[in-house]
This record gives structure tokens, sequence and C-alpha cells, in this order.
């Protein structure tokens, strides 16, 4: 019983609690109208989604791109297939078909950096070259490190993404969502080398045996400072796009208090106010979001981990219910102006009734936190309390059992026959032992032989 407690705290101690998104017109939150082609607002705590509008749509993501390139090389670095401080050397190759109207930190042939100096080159001034020679360097080629980048992909749970090289130049065939583009940035995440890059201003790369010392800005305005009208002090990272086709793209961060948002935003426009200044979408819209995420949600605590949440039958046990109780507390991302108690719960048992023995904190079910039928969280359901088990009840249980395995029924059965055979048998040899002893018994008495004299 101990060992089966232990293993059952043990299961609940590394429970996590699984959100998902209710849509925010169920809240009857107002629409912030975004203009781009889609948008992703998701709570990085909970993984409940704020705001979303085609996030499984295919678009042409532009630099998004080079946030795979640098997850693979990062994942590299973590294999030892080589360091941060380890000098790579451009190819000629990784030059080769490059647009020149492309962004570019003037790399050249033959020109030695660090891997790290390399990733800054790609993740703050977006350079093209510095994405050809770090898949040059991970995978032998650009084309292997390609198939690596849609092999992770999918791994990742990417369902439309597909990439056709490392930097995010147009191709019809390149395109991601920006469902699948939260998904490789949350990888990527894990990294704190990825997010100590992008979220960098500026930084000087120290002189090559080729090129004197670079100052690199981060394309992103809104941590960068090089334009007031975008400048978020809460944002961080992640990584900035734009092509002609693709338009303008962001992934960005923002913690403000106790919330914490990833933002995807792509196809936004750029356009000349009548004031003369240009104002990109992708950075003010990004911070209109962040704004109406932070007025409209805020977490809740729907449930304490000491609450009891309903009963479960028991069976084999003289207690015939046992208390149930949230494995642990639940805390959703919710409107500011919604009540827990306007959210239905719905439980779902493993068995019903449930069998005894039952020892504290054994998972007994789930439990489902809706809101209009939409999930917004699920937790496991644990025991409150022991249950013990009625020797007799589980004696009889375990004797109804055994009598209906189908071998022992078929074993039952052919004792009976064998019984039933041999009792027939008994009773027909019985009959004849008589008559035939009848017969004998009969001639000897009724002997008349002749004297000898």
């Amino acid at each position: 019983m101990k060992t089966k407690r232990f293993l059952s705290l043990f299961s609940a101690a590394l429970l996590i609690v699984t959100l998902w998104t209710v849509p925010a017109a169920a809240f009857d939150v107002p629409d912030p109208q975004i203009q781009a082609k889609a948008v992703l607002l998701v709570d990085r705590k909970t993984g409940a989604v704020a705001y979303a509008k085609n996030e499984h749509q295919e678009l042409y993501p532009a630099s998004l791109t080079k946030v795979m390139t640098a997850l693979l090389v990062l994942e590299a670095v973590d294999a030892g297939k080589l360091s941060m401080d380890q000098v790579v050397t451009a190819n000629a190759t990784a030059l080769d078909d490059l647009d020149e109207l492309g962004s570019t930190a003037g790399i050249k042939a033959g020109e030695e950096m660090t891997v790290r100096n390399l990733l800054y080159c790609m993740l703050l001034n977006s350079a093209n070259e510095a994405s050809t020679i770090l898949a040059e360097r991970v995978s032998g080629s650009v084309g292997a490190f390609v198939a690596d980048m849609n092999a992770k992909a999918q791994e990742l749970g990417c369902k439309n993404t597909h990439f056709m090289n490392p930097h995010g130049l147009h191709d019809s065939q390149h395109y991601a969502s920006a469902w699948d583009l939260y998904l490789i940035t949350e990888e990527a995440l894990k990294h704190p080398a990825f997010m100590e890059i992008c979220d960098t201003p500026s930084i000087t790369i120290p002189a090559t045996n080729l090129s004197e010392e670079r100052l690199l800005r981060n394309t992103n305005y809104l941590i960068s400072g090089r334009s007031k009208d975008y400048l978020n002090k809460d944002a961080h990272g992640v990584k900035t796009g734009s092509h002609s086709q693709a338009g303008h793209c962001l992934i960005s961060t923002i913690q403000r208090a106790n919330l914490n948002f990833i933002c995807v935003i792509m196809g936004t426009e750029r356009i000349q106010r009548e004031d003369g200044i240009w104002w990109t979408y992708s950075f003010g819209e990004t911070n209109r979001l962040y704004d109406w995420a932070f007025d409209n949600f805020t977490y809740q605590t729907v449930l304490e981990e000491t609450d009891v949440v309903g009963e479960a039958a028991v069976s084999l046990s003289k207690t015939d219910r046992v208390t149930l109780r949230p494995a642990n507390e639940v805390e959703i991302l919710l409107p500011r102006e919604l009540k827990p108690e306007e959210l239905e719960q719905v439980i779902t048992l493993t068995n019903d009734p449930i069998e005894a023995p039952i020892a504290e904190g054994d998972k007994l079910g789930t439990l489902s936190i809706q809101l209009d039928g939409e999930e917004c969280a699920s937790v496991d359901l644990l025991a409150f309390t022991d249950v013990e088990a009625s020797q007799i009840l589980i004696f009889w249980k375990n004797t109804k059992e055994f009598f209906s395995k189908p071998t022992v029924k078929i074993a039952c059965a052919a004792i009976a026959a064998l019984a039933i055979l041999f009792t027939i048998w008994k009773v027909f040899f019985s009959k004849r032992r008589y008559r035939y002893g009848r017969s004998v018994s009969s001639g000897r008495n009724g002997y008349r032989g002749r004297k000898r004299r």
C-alpha cells in the first residue's frame, strides 16, 4: 500500500495542467480588429490562446524562417557537433544565389567568424549569408540542412509548414503558418542563448580576417530603440521578416506583471502616413494587441488543490463513496469580467464504480473545465482519502471471477459431464450385476443332480 501511495503522489507531482483555447468571442471580449493576414497571441504560462486569426493559414514567413535555422544550430551545439566559439570559414557556395537586395552583414567568401557572431548576424541583422554559412557547417550542404528543417518541423507537430531554404527568401513552396512558427519559436526559446541573442538591441562584432568590426542593430523596433513610435519596454525578441510577397512579419514576446505572451503576426503592410512618416503595421499592431490583452485578461484560480469537486462510487468496500480533488491548483487565463462560477465542470472517471482498495492520491479520473461547451482546462482527479477493501467481498469477487473464466467453465462442464457419465455407468453396471447375480444364484439353488453313492 505504501508503494502504491508513493507512486500515486509522484505521478501527481509530475502532473501538468493542460490548457486550451476558448475563443475570445465566447467571453464577449471586444475584437481588436488586428490588421494582418494572420495573428496568434498565446499565453506562455498556460498555453491558452488569447487571440487568433487565420493561425493555420499557409503564408510566406520571410526571415521568420531564421528561427528554425537558429534552433537547428543550437541543437547542434548542444549535441557537441560544434561550439558557440568555434570559428567557421564562409564558403563561396554559401554566398551563391542570394538576393542582392536581401538583408546582409557583408560577409565575404573566406571570412572567418565564430558561430555565436554568425548567429548575431543572422538574428539581429537578418543576414541571409549567415544562414547559409551556418547551414553548410551544420549539415554539410544547404540542401541537407533544409531537409533537417522540414524533419524538425514535422517532429514539432507543424502541419502547415514547408521550408525550401534556411533564410526565407521567396520561394512559392516555402511557407509556414503562424501556429507552426509559434511551435518552432517555443522550442527555440528553450535554449537560453537564443533569447539572449534575439533580445540584444545592438552589438559590435569584432574585426575578422577580412573585415573591420561591424555594428549590428536589431531589426525589431520594439526593442532596438530605432523608432520611439514602436519601442516597448516590456517586449523581448524575437525576429522580424519581410519581403514583397510576405509583407511585414514579426515574432515577439512580452512580460508585464505576471502575464507573459508570445505573438506571431504575418502579412502586414507598411504605409506612409499623412505626416510623411512610414508606419510598419507589424510593430504597431503587435503593440496594440499586447495592450488589448493586458486590458482584457487576467489569471484566475478556479480550483484549489484541497477543493472537493465530487464523489465516485466504490465497490468491494464497506464505504460506498470516495471524495475527489484536483491534482493541483488550476489557474486559467480568463477575461477580467468573467466569474469562475460561470464555468462548467465535467467529471470523467477511469472506472465506475471504482474498486477498493484506494490509496489517497490515486488518480481516479479527469475534470474538464468548460465554457459554452469549449474546454478551458483539464486536470487529473485524485482520491481525497484511503478506502479500505472488504476481504469478504474481495473473496467472493475473486471466486466469481475464477469460475467465470472460460477455461474454468470448460473444466467444470467436463467434470460435471464425467460425473453424470459415471453415475449412469454405475447405475447401469449395478443393475446388470444384480440381474447376473440372481441368475447364478437361482441355478445353484435349483440343482437336482444325482447323488453319489
